[in-house]
């Protein structure tokens, strides 16, 4: 059969999936079976062509998108291996935003459908062709069409079954392709061998099954169908290449990656059906020919190459030297042209539309934009951005090194969008927010093997306060002589409580000048000083500060004077006040899987939160929103209890909501670790 897409460039698939589901090892398979790689890698063994870095291989584990370029029948393909982990997804999602089409790669494992959720409903939001790669068949136990049920939850778009194992003594030996009409046994690291159909009721069965899907969407096909015609073997690939371009179904294939079983005929799929950088572009809102357009998947620095930007010539061409606009208007120059197989690259004179390629030193340039040779910007891609669910207080481990951390971190953040890197003048600390753990451990590996920057990390401050429940009045008297003039300040000040979330109010009460008018600003800086660390050593909100009486003297009083008296009358009253703690609540919304749903409002109870509710999540079929309102201490860690609850793929939103008072024995225990880690602080 000839092929349909001859001739219209190269394309780019991406492979996503669950974390362990085997996309790596399909890459080592495809990069095998294409003649890119010699001999074929494991993850085992540290040595596929992906996964090179040392954070990839000290976790056995992909922790960022690997790109890998080959050629299949003299046609062009580049695989872009994802992540599984859901801590990386972001990756992900920059990474397909510029992909022809998908594979999303699962276990034959029904238990595991939970994790499969996140990445069909990114994929079919975006309209990006996708198959599905059940890998490990020859491990699967089970009935494929009960498995493929219960995938089915996890799809909004009708999975369709093209291929039927072959079972011999309760093991995969082979397959059935349903277009094809052929089967195949596998062979021990080589092609797979074709043979006759044993079973051709089975096959006939599945095949009408197959073919019936696919009539949901051709007329023409149903008539034949109800009419008992046999369709043209065409007419079937046409109809399988239309309705996957179009994201109306999902090719299900089944194969084995580790033992190279399935590999040329998921090949051969792509080859056929993946659809052109064209459509691509279309969807991205790219008018295909005129200016040369650049999408950019993701940013990457090297030890010594300095920039690469990972980069998909969505349209027209690119050479060595070209200028790029971006949407603010600067200007980039292309610093170098290279073909990416893992680790390697290759240099290139120039890029035709499809290729994707590492463009150098695009300054200014970031992970997610659209680039163009002419004047008018092409259009911004809207990428979805995940909402940080873990962070951690970092400093330099070596002091001298905090002038170098400032300019690493904003490549880190470059190479990795997800992060988000604060600096809070109230608590006096740095941190690093991202998706996890695993996330944000992993940031900080990188900042020792690409930056040489040890990072000390410790859990981040809760950002507590404190107020007061009573009122008093309050004499405030500084008086100094040491010579020359003196110091002379004296205020009588009222402290009282106010509602909660009023801030801080300060009243001028003087009547017939006690205290001069050029000294009550002094008086309120002097108090507001205070209020920076009360008597329980946190910022102090919600009261009222009036000033109502004082005295002062002619010469000695003065700014300093008035501020020291305020502090004193501050000093000494506010112990008075019954001061309390309080600690900031956030409105929290949890996403999991329904069937979790009653496990996470036990958590939010467990964490002194208090449940507000919880609906169907809006566009995830099976998932629901919890609302609840937690303590923000509480939330420290939520995200590793929610995902062990869960196979992984929870993740929660929160905001700050208000502040409740904390008292009792867990308000003792803060206010003791507080005061022990400021006096820790001073000692060292």
């Amino acid at each position: 059969m000839a092929n349909p897409n001859g001739g219209k460039g190269p394309r780019t698939v991406a492979l996503v999936g669950p974390y362990g589901s085997g996309k790596t090892t399909l890459l080592e398979a495809v990069l095998f079976a294409t003649g890119a790689a010699a001999r074929k890698g494991a993850v085992a063994q540290n040595n596929t062509v992906g996964d090179s870095s040392p954070e990839a291989r000290a976790r056995q584990m992909s922790v960022e998108v690997n790109c890998a370029t080959t050629s299949y029948l003299d046609e062009s393909f580049t695989f872009l291996d994802c992540p599984g982990s859901i801590e990386f997804l972001q990756e992900s999602l920059y990474a397909i935003q510029g992909a022809d089409a998908a594979i999303v790669v699962i276990e034959p494992e029904p238990a595991k459908v939970q994790m499969l959720k996140p990445y069909m409903k990114r994929l079919a939001d975006l309209k990006i062709p996708h198959l599905m790669f059940v890998n490990k068949i020859d491990k699967a136990t089970g009935s494929l069409r009960d498995i493929l049920a219960t995938l089915q939850e996890a799809s909004d778009t009708p999975l369709l079954l093209r291929q039927i194992p072959i079972w011999n003594d309760e093991a995969v030996t082979g397959f059935v392709d349903l277009a094809l009409e052929r089967a195949f046994a596998y062979r021990p690291d080589a092609p797979s061998e074709a043979i006759d159909i044993a079973d051709k009721e089975r096959e006939k069965q599945a095949r009408f099954a197959m073919l019936e899907k696919l009539a949901d969407y051709d007329e023409h096909l149903m008539e034949e169908l109800l009419s008992d015609v046999e369709p043209p073997r065409d007419e079937v690939f046409g109809d399988l290449r239309r309705e996957f371009a179009e994201c109306k179904v999902v090719p299900v294939l089944i194969g084995s990656a580790d033992g190279n079983h399935g590999i040329t005929r998921l090949l051969k799929s792509l080859r056929h059906e993946c659809p052109e950088v064209a459509v691509a572009a279309k969807r991205m809102g790219i008018e295909a020919g005129g200016d040369s357009v650049v999408q950019i998947l993701k940013t990457v620095y090297s030890t010594h190459g300095g920039k690469f930007s990972l980069s998909r010539v969505m349209s027209g061409s690119l050479k060595d030297g070209a200028v790029l606009h971006t949407h603010d208007g600067n200007d980039t120059r292309v610093g170098g042209i290279f073909s990416v197989v893992g680790a390697a690259q290759t240099k290139l004179a120039d890029a035709k539309a499809g290729d994707t390629v590492a463009l150098a030193r695009l300054e200014g340039a970031a992970t997610g934009s659209t680039l163009t040779t002419g004047k008018t910007a092409a259009p911004k891609q809207n990428i979805e951005l995940l909402t940080p669910v873990y962070r951690l207080a970092i400093q330099a481990a070596d002091r001298k090194d905090e002038v170098k951390l400032t300019a690493a971190m904003g490549k880190l953040l470059e190479e990795d969008p997800s992060l988000v890197f604060e600096q809070n003048a109230e608590l006096h600390e740095m941190t690093l927010n991202g998706q996890g753990e695993i996330h944000l451990r992993v940031a900080c590996d990188k900042m020792l093997s690409k930056y040489g920057l040890k990072l000390n990390t410790r859990p981040a401050s809760i950002p507590y306060k404190e107020t007061i429940r009573k009122s008093v009045t309050q004499r405030g008297r500084h008086k100094r002589q040491s010579g020359g003039h003196g110091q002379f300040g004296d205020v009588v000040i009222e402290i009282k409580p106010l509602p909660r979330g009023s801030g801080f109010v300060f009243v001028d009460d003087i009547v017939g000048g006690v205290v001069p008018k050029q000294f009550i600003p002094s008086v309120e800086k002097g108090v507001i000083a205070f209020l920076e660390t009360g008597p329980l050593g946190f910022p102090v909100v919600d009261l009222s500060v009036t000033l109502n009486d004082g005295s002062f003297h002619t010469v000695d009083s003065s700014d300093a004077a008035f501020q020291t008296a305020a502090r004193i009358g501050m000093q000494e009253g506010m112990p008075q006040c019954s001061p309390v703690l309080l600690e900031p609540i956030m409105k929290v919304k949890i996403h999991v899987p329904n069937d979790a749903t009653s496990k996470i409002n036990a958590v939010v109870s467990g964490r002194r939160g208090q449940l507000l509710g919880y609906d169907a999540r809006p566009g995830w079929t099976g998932w629901d929103t919890v609302v609840a309102e937690m303590p923000q201490s509480e939330l420290s860690n939520l995200i590793i209890e929610l995902r062990s609850l869960t196979q992984g793929v929870a993740t929660y939103e929160m905001s700050f909501d208000h502040l409740n008072e904390l008292t009792g024995k867990t308000a003792d225990q803060v206010v003791a670790a507080h005061k022990a880690a400021k006096e820790e602080a001073k000692a060292g």
